[in-house]
């Protein structure tokens, strides 16, 4: 069975990458969904017979893969409770984000194309959640990042596109590194790559030095903090994070993909997989936490600026990452993974709620250009909803009823307080800090595309649908103050009406996008209700899957009452703030930016990451490889090699030629010279 759940989505993916366009696009779409679909219905019931107790851990060999000295590992496929929770995760998003995908590509040209990367995108994925050693996982690692890149410069015509998949691709690498050298390091000490070995073995392990970097430093901090900057790259965290948000120039269902069920979910897996490693050195741990805390916050300032649909939810995901890490950081793993797991329901959603906007909006993302949607597109809203009050952890406490997103990250900031090192309460700080900027922006990102007036008179998007060419508008900007920031800029149609699209009215998505948003928002109001119990309070659940810190368990539920109140507290606040400035009195965030203009551009600008790596890193590699293109390879190389040996026979042959008369008596008296001389020499030597 496990064997169908991964390699399906391989098969199907060969079968729809190899039959193209010769049999429609029909063929490659039912093969992957199906595919898909079949992975999806497979993987419950592993879930659920992980969840009654009646399943035990087990790994299923594929075959022999490498043998070379005393280093031999096999592809084997290795399910616990772990895997199984990763299995439903990335299955049931994967089938979803497909037959969503029928409906959002219809009119894409290339579908065969991108419904077999959407399927290998899965395949490698689920080989990554899987894999019994730590070579087999690197495997499905780069993978992913594989899948990521051709995914994001699917729309490989338009120069943002491949720009942002390079970006993802470079950066990646830089975590991968780190992922790489902690991959040797750990057989350097452990003698092997099996996973199960290897988390055996972690605690005899602790204490010891190795040599690194010309110092003697603790073996497993050294190990850990390696395998954790790989987990940087791939999740997005503070300082490899700038990818992310340019990898919106993919369809929205591959931003779906990405951050709900695949790529940006390994890093977090990986550090669950390897808790008992990770929980052989604190400073490691601190290190984790430190990391996730910092993005959480970081993220959601960002959000909180952001015009463009998608980049909010995108910046959303970075801070949702943030709680997770931290709440590993702390030896929560139990909350971390609940999170995740919450997470994939509610963010799917509303990605592809983004998606179903854009779609009735002429693939207009500027949400300055929305307002009015939720009598025009009433299901996309409900759906947008459900996924904002999960997101925004709405949910009465002392009932212990809420949505998905109350429980699970209620329980990592409760954890993080009742962790009791100063790092966890600077993790709650920050934690409670990015809920309220979280209810901030997912509330600002409801009012300006569902409440309110219409705005689409004045986008490009819409006016090019209507009239099917481009005209100029200036956008409307958060900097003009005294301006409501989110009300067109009206220009040469005078009213905003008298250019057409006054008549322009925004449609309902079809119903192969319809679907999974109905089903995703079931998850986002059930998720956490229905398994919160075996998640966060069972440790018979994980079975040893994970390093399940009972205590700390325990001491979550022993918190002060105002620990549990202020999630939600934050949450209330910020829908208030929301609603004041973009509902009451909409002119509000225009007075705060002229009071804070610095601010404003400092979050808008996204703390100039990308301007500080711009000069750190990437003008100096340009003119690094201008040097050694024009002085190494131009003046050097060529001109002393091709170019060189070129010109030296060049002239040779001007010389050459001045030999050559044509008449015979001029040859028969070289010839005869040549056989004097040649005589001559002979008969001296």
């Amino acid at each position: 069975m496990i064997q169908l759940i991964v390699f399906g989505p391989l098969l199907a993916a060969i079968l729809a990458g190899f039959a193209n366009k010769s049999f429609g696009a029909v063929f490659p779409k039912a093969v992957t969904t199906g595919a898909l679909f079949l992975s999806c219905a497979l993987s419950w019931p592993i879930f659920l017979s992980f969840m009654t107790g009646n399943a035990e851990a087990g790994v299923t060999p594929v075959l022999q893969w490498v043998q070379s000295g005393d280093m031999t590992f096999d592809w084997a496929l290795r399910v616990d409770t772990l895997t199984a929770v990763m299995l439903v995760v990335i299955t049931s998003v994967s089938a979803l984000v497909h037959l969503y995908s029928w409906g959002y590509m219809d009119e894409d040209p290339d579908q065969p194309r991108f419904f077999a990367y959407l399927s290998l995108f899965t395949f490698a994925m689920l080989m990554l959640v899987t894999a019994d050693n730590l070579v087999q996982m690197f495997f499905g690692w780069e993978g992913v990042g594989l899948a990521s890149y051709l995914l994001i410069g699917f729309w490989f015509r338009k120069p943002s596109a491949n720009a942002a998949a390079i970006k993802a691709f470079v950066v990646n690498r830089v975590g991968d590194l780190g992922f790489m050298m902690g991959i040797f390091g750990v057989f350097l000490v452990f003698g092997t790559t099996s996973i199960p070995e290897i988390l055996d073995r972690a605690p005899d392990m602790a204490g010891s030095s190795i040599g690194f970097l010309g110092m003697r430093l603790d073996t497993m901090t050294v190990l850990c903090i390696l395998l954790f900057i790989g987990a940087m790259g791939k999740s997005a965290q503070l300082g490899l994070h700038t990818w992310l948000p340019d990898a919106m120039e993919g369809p929205t269902p591959v931003s779906a993909l990405i951050h709900a069920a695949t790529m940006v979910t390994a890093g977090v897996f990986m550090v669950c997989r390897l808790s008992p490693l990770f929980e052989t050195s604190q400073m490691a741990l601190t290190f984790v936490t430190f990391i996730g805390a910092a993005t959480c916050f970081f993220a959601a300032t960002i959000g909180t600026t952001q015009t463009d649909i998608k980049r909010v939810i995108a910046y959303s995901t970075c801070s949702q990452l943030g709680y997770m890490f931290f709440a590993a950081g702390v030896g929560a793993y139990g909350a971390a993974m609940f999170h995740l797991f919450t997470h994939a329901f509610f963010k799917a959603l509303l990605f592809l709620g983004a998606g179903s906007v854009i779609h009735a909006m002429h693939h207009e993302q500027d949400m300055r250009y929305y307002g009015g949607l939720r009598k025009h597109i009433p299901i996309t809203f409900w759906a947008m909803l459900a996924g904002t009050l999960a997101i925004t952890g709405v949910g009465i406490w002392f009932l212990h009823i809420g949505f998905a997103g109350f429980y699970s990250k209620d329980a990592i900031l409760e954890s993080a307080f009742a962790s009791g090192t100063e790092m966890g309460q600077f993790a709650f700080l920050m934690g409670i800090v990015a809920a309220l900027l979280t209810s901030f922006y997912s509330w600002r990102l409801m009012f300006l595309t569902f409440w309110g007036k219409p705005r689409w008179e004045q986008s490009e998007h819409i006016q090019h649908a209507v009239h099917d060419a481009h005209g100029h508008h200036d956008l409307p900007s958060e900097e003009d103050a005294g301006h409501d920031p989110h009300a067109p800029v009206h220009t040469a149609h005078g009213d905003g009406h008298s250019d057409g699209t006054a008549g322009y009215h925004p449609h309902e998505s079809p119903w192969a996008m319809l679907i999974p948003l109905v089903v995703l928002s079931a998850g986002a109001i059930l998720a956490g209700a229905i398994w919160s119990h075996s998640f966060l309070e069972s440790a018979g659940f994980w079975n040893g899957s994970i390093f399940y810190n009972e205590d700390l368990m325990h001491a979550m539920h022993a918190v002060p009452t105002w620990v549990k109140i202020a999630p939600g507290a934050v949450m209330l606040i910020g829908l208030l703030i929301a609603w004041n400035n973009y509902i009451r009195d909409p002119g509000a965030p225009a007075r705060f930016v002229g009071m804070f203009g610095g601010v404003y551009t400092f979050l808008k600008n996204k703390w100039y990451f990308d301007e500080l790596y711009d000069v750190i890193f990437v003008k100096p590699a340009f003119w690094l490889g201008r040097k050694f293109w024009k002085w190494g390879d131009e003046g050097t190389i060529d001109r002393f090699g091709p170019d060189g040996a070129a010109w030296v026979v060049a002239q040779g042959s001007r010389y050459a030629q001045k030999v050559q008369t044509g008449y015979l008596y001029s040859y028969a008296l070289v010839m005869l010279l040549g056989l004097v001389a040649a005589i001559s020499w002979v008969l001296v030597r």
